[in-house]
């Protein structure tokens, strides 16, 4: 930026209203009282706009910008709140028809948007980057520019600058000396810091308080970082963990390395004639035995040893038993299991014979784990059923072809090739619930419903956050912040003798009416006049 010299001698950028050292005003002939906001320096958004990176620098330097961008982040999150998120779909959800089975046109259009994934999106961290640019370089075009300016500012101020402050006044006293000693006296009782030259006083006080508003940017500035560093694979992770009971499963985030098996599930619900009177009219109007009281998953964590081998089973040791509640999660390591939802009866199990359609003869049961099925039953004798397909969630597409929406066991469906010695090349039969379709014709064998096990399952959130710690961090500096700018105020006081009167200035950055009642206190022993506070005489 270019330079002018004050007649003081001070080198000012240029752009700058007051002079940093003197507090002479540029503009001499205007009356109106001075914008001490930024004590009048030259900011870089306002002097320099020549090049493109200047351009951007005063494009995000503007407040009314970054009130725009967090205006637009905020109705773009609660748009996002309308209707679950994607990630947190009930796992039996096919999100390519959730929202339109669910919410009808507007659900499919929700989707078609992109706002069922808003959080994840790249226009959403776009927003939330942009909030932290504008925050940066918002703080920097002003922070620098303030700090510099009250740091070299000298103790005698040009009298322009006296008299175009808020409040201002004169008094013609016999001994200045001795009255400018009095209230000096006085400000240091009200714990002021003096600074003097020549017979003049600048005292101030609570400077840190202008800081306030940047500490909030540096708070903020720290949670958004805590914010993007959630997208950082490996730092943040919420994910649904469905297990059967018996069933040892991988938890998901942890490579492989740590197994959870549900050895038991059980819910409690409340009852009218054990709880007594306190839940009674609740209970009547929901049902008996119709509202959870607990549902609690036993659970015992595995952690794996040694290298995961492709077709080995892994070596797994026992890290401990744990009873997983309600707001009693499991946590390990960096990792939390939340208990969440559950599934009570849900298929783990079909049971089949293999029926010979002429003698009613049948072979079996064999038994198909709805979780790990097996390709080959062999019942022995020259019998034998291939799984050649299974679908856990069977559907027909639009191509009239059999589907699964999930991978999970809802409505399953197999397609089974029965060898048997009449039939050594084997027949081919579909089988689902209440369907039994033979494509190659009329078979000699199908095969039969011999019954169905079930199994309670429960819904578990698997949660990592080491990003908790920053955005405790930046809460913390930004409240700090807040009770900075709040509750303590910046104020100075100029005493200058001018050709025998005394001058005397008043700022504050807030709360004038305090400032009055406590010159009120330090001038009320002296003979100089409680300065004028020039805007109420204005307005008046």
């Amino acid at each position: 930026m270019e330079t002018f010299k004050c007649e003081c001698g001070h080198l000012n950028h240029v752009g700058t209203v007051i002079c940093e050292s003197c507090g002479k005003p540029q503009d001499e002939t205007a009356t109106d009282l001075l914008d001490m906001k930024y004590e009048g320096t030259a900011r870089r958004s306002i002097v320099n706009n020549q090049t493109f990176i200047d351009k951007v620098w005063t494009f995000f330097s503007s407040v009314k910008v970054a009130v725009v961008i967090i205006v637009i982040t905020l109705i773009a999150a609660a748009l996002g709140t309308i209707f679950p998120q994607r990630d947190l779909l009930p796992p039996t959800a096919d999100p390519t028809t959730y929202y339109q089975d669910e919410y009808g046109t507007f659900g499919k259009i929700y989707d078609f948007i992109g706002l069922d994934n808003t959080f994840n999106s790249w226009w959403f961290m776009l927003l939330v980057a942009s909030i932290g640019i504008s925050l940066v370089i918002c703080s920097l075009d002003r922070i620098v520019p303030l700090y510099k300016a009250l740091n070299k500012q000298t103790v005698t101020r040009h009298p322009g600058f006296l008299k175009r402050q808020r409040m201002f006044g004169t008094s013609k006293v016999e001994n200045i000396t001795e009255e400018i000693e009095k209230a000096k006296k006085n400000l240091l009782k009200k714990r002021y810091k003096i600074r003097e030259e020549n017979g003049n006083i600048l005292a101030e006080k609570g400077r840190f308080s202008r800081w306030g508003p940047y500490v909030n940017h540096i708070g903020l500035i720290i949670f958004l970082i805590g914010v993007m560093l959630r997208y950082v694979p490996g730092m943040y992770l919420d994910k649904a963990l469905w297990v059967q009971e018996g069933e040892l499963k991988p938890i998901v985030g942890t490579n492989q390395n740590y197994y959870i098996k549900l050895n038991d599930f059980h819910m409690e619900t409340y009852n009218k004639n054990t709880e007594g009177k306190v839940y009674e009219e609740a209970i009547e109007r929901f049902g008996n035995d119709k509202i959870p009281k607990n549902y609690q998953a036993d659970v015992t964590l595995y952690k794996r040893q040694g290298n995961l081998i492709p077709g080995e089973e892994p070596k797994l040791t026992k890290v401990k038993d744990y009873n997983i509640r309600v707001n009693e999660p499991l946590k390990f390591q960096n990792f939390a299991l939340y208990q969440v939802d559950y599934k009570i009866g849900e298929f783990s199990a079909f049971l089949f014979t293999l029926e010979d359609k002429k003698t009613g003869k049948k072979l079996g049961p064999l038994k198909v784990d709805l979780q790990n099925p097996k390709e080959v039953y062999d019942l022995k004798n020259g019998y034998k059923v291939e799984l050649r397909n299974y679908f856990p969630d069977f559907y027909f597409n639009s191509d009239g072809v059999p589907d699964t929406k999930t991978r999970k066991p809802n409505n399953p469906a197999f397609v089974f090739k029965m060898t048997t010695p009449e039939t050594p090349k084997g027949e081919v039969a579909f089988v689902a619930i209440k369907q039994n379709i033979e494509p190659d014709g009329v078979n000699k064998y199908k095969m039969t419903f011999a019954g169905i096990e079930t199994k309670d399952s429960t819904g578990l959130t698997v949660r990592k956050d080491l990003t908790l710690w920053l955005l405790g961090i930046g809460g913390i500096i930004f409240m700090i912040g807040v009770i900075q700018g709040m509750y303590w105020y910046h104020r100075r006081v100029w005493i200058q003798n001018q050709d025998g009167e005394i001058w005397i200035a008043a700022f504050t950055n807030k709360n004038y009416y305090g400032l009055k009642q406590e010159l009120k206190k330090v001038l009320g022993d002296t003979k100089i006049e409680l300065p004028i506070d020039q805007q109420s005489e204005k307005s008046v």
